[in-house]
């Protein structure tokens, strides 16, 4: 079984490893997160921005899976779902974990409302509610979705539930949500649904006994994990390997490979300290070059060098089997590549990855690699890479400490070397 999990701040491209392995895997799980997960993946179909859910819905014999871990906005499922069929893909191999929780739209009201009171200080959620339906989960607050089977039970606990929102909503100065209208809107997408949403951990069970191969899709990075990332600026959920077995319903023995996502330099969406971001025109540039915009807000990502201190933080958490590391092509427009192998924190040395407030004062120290100008452009094995682009996954491997099973190359499922 394997786990494909972020390990930076998240965007590095673990939708296009997913829908790669999920050629040849049985069972195919997002674990954690909710809509505000963006995996782009490029394949034969065409482009496609998933959202819920995961990146092996390509893979028509393989079992997809929301899994319990997650949040989900059942309207926004529907919508993503109605979009793969429009362009010729199959969504009857889909199922929803009747235990995973109901992400509602006062939640996202919530959330966007939050953001502004913030102002200043605000964390940079994508707004798709995804931190207020974790925290009504954990004050035990939220609904699940096996919920919406009884109509009037579920109308009963929207009611209930906007009640004690409703005063928060006037506070913002926001208007009051209508119960049957958005209970209405939950319970159309739960019909369209239909008998896709089920007790997950049956399925779980049975490709356990069966030796099938499963594979568990995490959303963001290890930097934006609610325990050991930059807290307060994280994920309200554990996209590390520990967090897959919960959120999947996996016993953790099972799990026997973890593969690190890194991409060859460092992107950030959201706030919080970036210690290797690229300002001016220089960031600008590399955010164009690699067409650096957020898959679910379109936002531009903050753009930095390769941060070894934050990738080998997330090695530490993960153990990673392996490391799979996206668009080494973008590098190829540069003679030399600044890589970061420490940081210096008051004077000293450092890499170890400090708690949030020490880390918005540490200095990057760079090592200079040198580029290798040259496009990637038809490389088809690692042994035919450029030297200087060999020597810099060397340098990867070296600083991170696991090693490096695959690189992309570009977008496509195609251009990844194994």
């Amino acid at each position: 079984m394997t786990a494909v999990v972020g390990a930076q701040w998240g965007d590095e491209g673990k939708g296009k490893i997913t829908d790669l392995l999920a050629q040849e895997a049985d069972v195919v799980i997002r674990y954690q997160g909710g809509n505000n997960a963006g995996h782009t993946v490029v394949n034969q179909h065409g482009t496609f921005k998933l959202h819920l859910v995961p990146s092996g819905i390509f893979n028509p014999n393989a079992l997809c899976i929301v899994g319990p871990g997650t949040v989900v906005n059942l309207q926004v499922l529907c919508e993503e779902l109605a979009n793969l069929e429009r362009s010729g893909i199959r969504t009857d191999n889909l199922r929803v974990a009747d235990r995973a929780h109901l992400l509602m739209p006062w939640h996202v009201a919530i959330d966007r409302l939050d953001e502004r009171e913030r102002g200043r200080q605000k964390l940079g959620t994508t707004g798709q509610g995804v931190g207020p339906a974790y925290a009504d989960k954990v004050s035990r607050h939220g609904i699940q979705v096996y919920e919406v089977r009884d109509e009037r039970r579920f109308r009963q606990r929207v009611a209930h539930e906007l009640e004690r929102q409703k005063k928060v909503l006037e506070r913002f100065g926001d208007a009051p949500l209508d119960a049957t209208a958005v209970a209405d809107e939950v319970l159309r997408a739960a019909t369209t649904l239909g008998d896709r949403i089920v007790d997950t951990l049956p399925l779980v069970e049975r490709a356990l006994k069966t030796d099938a191969r499963i594979l568990l899709e995490g959303q963001l990075g290890a930097m934006r994990d609610l325990d050991w990332g930059i807290y307060p600026y994280v994920t309200s959920s554990n996209p590390l390997a520990g967090g897959a077995a919960v959120g999947a319903g996996i016993p953790p023995r099972y799990i026997t490979k973890v593969i690190g996502v890194v991409k060859a330099y460092s992107t950030a969406v959201g706030e919080g300290p970036f210690p290797t971001e690229m300002a001016g025109s220089e960031g600008d540039a590399l955010r164009e070059r690699a067409n650096e915009y957020g898959a679910t807000t379109g936002r531009p990502r903050r753009v930095g060098w390769f941060d070894a201190v934050a990738a080998r933080h997330a090695h530490r958490l993960n153990a990673f089997t392996e490391l799979a590391v996206t668009k080494l092509d973008v590098l190829g427009a540069y003679r030399e590549i600044p890589f970061c192998v420490g940081y210096e924190v008051d004077g000293a040395l450092t890499t170890d990855m400090p708690p949030t407030a020490v880390l918005e004062r540490a200095v990057p120290r760079y090592e200079k690699l040198a580029g290798w100008c040259d496009p990637l452009t038809g490389v088809v094995d690692r042994a035919h890479l450029p030297d200087a682009a060999r020597a810099y996954l060397m340098r990867v491997e070296a600083t991170v400490g696991a090693p490096i099973g695959m690189v992309g190359i570009g977008p496509e499922r195609s251009a990844t070397l194994l």
